[in-house]
């Protein structure tokens, strides 16, 4: 709506300034004298210009996207940047040589904003092109000093992300990409409840991440390459690019950063190696909670959330017992722990 205002007051203003235009064309011509009456057409003439050349501006503005304005744009501020140095420079050598003669000074200062207008087109259309990968270069070498750390939506999500950054574990900067931003805004927008929550779960960890006073700080990065459409690429090429390490919990990405040689920082591989460690023949107490899928099997679970399943636990469903394991498996989505029942339960 207000884009749409200030595209309407730029059409009156261009309308107005064909009208101020025409009366100043027809009064030089015509003198102090000129008939209101014999102007009115041409006002109107003037007026009719003036909003064509909006229209005519506006029409071509439509044609400039946003990839053709990021690629124009370091070369027309050299242009201008390098027309503006030719004019004060031109009027410093007329300040100091004391040129009075106007048209003298029209000429040096016309020569050198000329001059340095076609350097800085030289400039802006022949290195415009390698900016772009100066400006990456130089961002990349600052962050490497930070040690960065790239999260995606998953590990937002999840949570523990949150309470990990405000104990110090993981040293340097957090970099959130702006398309996980997004991705994130997106889910918390979804009709379904359950996404929706999450998404806005994932929203207060971010707000959360942002007023811990853990030193390294939270910092969004604006690279998004526009030739990838899905987050997992667009994550291990910029991960790639800033030499950063990616923070997730989901395994494909996992699998496809170890690929790409990105390294990656595994939450649920840091949760499991924090679980204590559990060893055939040690006994332990687990309340028994449902029935196993195989035959006579009962399930339970530690504090820490590790499933144990129970040899002949069927029949002690909502008990607490004691068992002894047998063997642990030790998988990518957790640990599971298999025991047989004790002789002597714990009471």
């Amino acid at each position: 709506m207000a884009f749409k205002l200030v595209r309407v007051l730029f059409v009156l203003a261009c309308s107005l300034m064909g009208v101020i235009w025409t009366f100043y064309i027809v009064g030089a011509r015509g003198g102090q004298g000129t008939n209101v009456l014999t102007t009115y057409p041409w006002v109107t003439l003037g007026a009719v210009i003036g909003c064509g050349m909006s229209l005519v501006v506006l029409y071509i503005l439509r044609f400039v996207t946003q990839e053709l304005f990021e690629r124009l744009a370091p070369a027309l501020g050299a242009i201008v940047i390098a027309m503006i140095v030719g004019y004060f420079f031109g009027e410093y050598l007329v300040f100091v040589t004391k040129v009075q003669d106007a048209i003298v000074k029209t000429y040096i200062t016309t020569t050198l904003v000329l001059l340095f207008g076609y350097m800085g087109i030289s400039i802006g259309l022949t290195r415009a092109s390698n900016w772009e990968a100066l400006i990456k270069a130089v961002r990349k070498r600052h962050y490497e000093t930070k040690s960065p750390k790239l999260i995606d939506t998953s590990v937002i999500i999840d949570g523990r992300i949150a309470d990990i950054w405000k104990t110090g574990f993981v040293e340097g900067t957090l970099m959130i990409p702006r398309f996980v931003l997004r991705e994130l805004q997106n889910i918390a927008d979804s009709p379904d409840p359950l996404r929706r929550a999450r998404g806005r779960r994932g929203l207060d960890i971010l707000k959360s991440l942002q007023d811990s006073d853990s030193e390294g700080g939270i910092e969004v990065l604006e690279d998004d390459p526009v030739d990838i459409r899905e987050v997992d690429g667009k994550l291990v090429r910029v991960a790639r690019e800033f030499n950063a390490k990616i923070i997730t919990n989901d395994l494909n990405l996992n699998k496809v950063a170890q690929i790409e040689g990105v390294d990656v920082l595994n939450i649920n591989d840091l949760a499991n190696s924090l679980k204590p460690a559990v060893l055939p023949d040690e006994m332990m107490h687990v309340k028994i909670v449902k029935e196993g899928k195989e035959a006579f099997q009962g399930v339970g679970y530690l504090d820490d959330g590790t499933m144990v399943v129970v040899d002949g636990g069927k029949d002690f469903v909502g008990r607490d017992v004691g068992v002894t394991v047998t063997s642990v498996l030790q998988t990518t989505a957790g640990r599971m722990i298999f025991a047989k029942l004790s002789n002597n339960n714990y009471p």
